[in-house]
């Protein structure tokens, strides 16, 4: 005997001796009779030894039915507390999870999403990662991603939260002093931000259903949304930035939007994750939470 690895036959042995009948395993198990006797025969078969001596009148274990049946008690009583950890894991949420997120989405929205979350699972551990380069989820361990963008790796699953779109604003002080845009074509004679490296773009418009483009020269160009969006904040020029990105902005005043009929549409946010943990129950109950909470707070605006 090299090994035991026949856990069903060794579960209804262990049931069997306990109970000191075959009836009375089975009825347990949920299994038939003739089901449960044979699983004990093949067990006893596979190990080489008989286990339990049985006629019609008594059942008793042999010798080495006794020797394996002090393991055997403590073997099925572990997977019993396996089970029931599971049970309780999908029931109360515990464990890690892992997420990875841009910047700004992380600070502003998801950090205090995230507090409300923990709140209704306080044994749940929370790691936090947030940077604007894509993150490798397998090399990582993340559980999920929350990204802008369309899903390219095939062995992923994306889930939409939120759909997303980006607008011009500016502060009312450089407002003021160089006037409000009226048109888009006005925004040619005004000082344009713009994210990347290029001194020109080519701002997209959805106007109803025509979609108007429009080539822009950036008097400030930087590589970092963030501090475009403070520069316009400081009066330094339009940009046109994530409605997500600028919600704080507008509610406080300290930026405006700009032809507010003029909305550029974007890639929605999503929530990213690897095919196999979609059963997860911590990433399941906290994608539904992100989709509830962020839909809501759309439907506000």
């Amino acid at each position: 005997m090299d090994r035991i690895d026949d856990l069903p036959g060794l579960q209804a042995f262990e049931r069997i001796v306990a109970l000191g009948s075959l009836t009375a395993a089975a009825s347990e198990l949920g299994l038939s009779l003739a089901v449960v006797s044979k699983r004990l025969a093949t067990f006893e078969q596979r190990l080489g030894m008989r286990l339990i001596d049985r006629n019609t009148r008594r059942l008793a274990p042999t010798d080495e039915g006794r020797l394996l049946y002090s393991h055997a008690i403590r073997v099925v009583a572990e997977l019993e507390q396996a089970r029931e950890s599971l049970s309780q894991q999908q029931s109360e949420i515990s464990g890690l999870l892992k997420v990875t997120a841009t910047n700004s989405f992380g600070r502003r929205h998801l950090v205090p999403l995230l507090a409300q979350f923990h709140a209704l699972h306080p044994n749940l551990r929370i790691q936090l990662h947030l940077g604007d380069d894509v993150q490798d989820l397998i090399a990582g361990g993340f559980d999920l991603a929350i990204r802008y963008g369309v899903l390219q790796d095939s062995s992923l699953i994306a889930r939409e939260l939120i759909q997303n779109r980006r607008i011009l604003c500016a502060s009312a002080e450089y407002l003021s002093r160089r006037g409000v845009p009226q048109r888009l074509s006005d925004l040619t004679r005004h000082d344009c931000i713009l994210i990347g490296m290029s001194p020109t773009a080519e701002w997209r418009f959805n106007s109803g259903r025509h979609v108007q483009q429009l080539r822009v020269t950036g008097h400030i160009v930087c590589n970092d949304g963030d501090a475009v969006q403070s520069m316009a904040v400081a009066g330094m020029g339009i940009a046109l930035k994530s409605v997500w990105d600028v919600t704080d902005d507008l509610a406080s005043g300290r930026l405006v939007q700009v032809l507010p009929k003029h909305a550029a549409s974007a890639a929605p946010l999503s929530a990213v994750y690897l095919q196999g943990h979609s059963q997860l129950p911590r990433l399941r109950v906290f994608v539904d939470f992100l989709i509830d909470r962020l839909r809501a707070a759309q439907n506000e605006r």
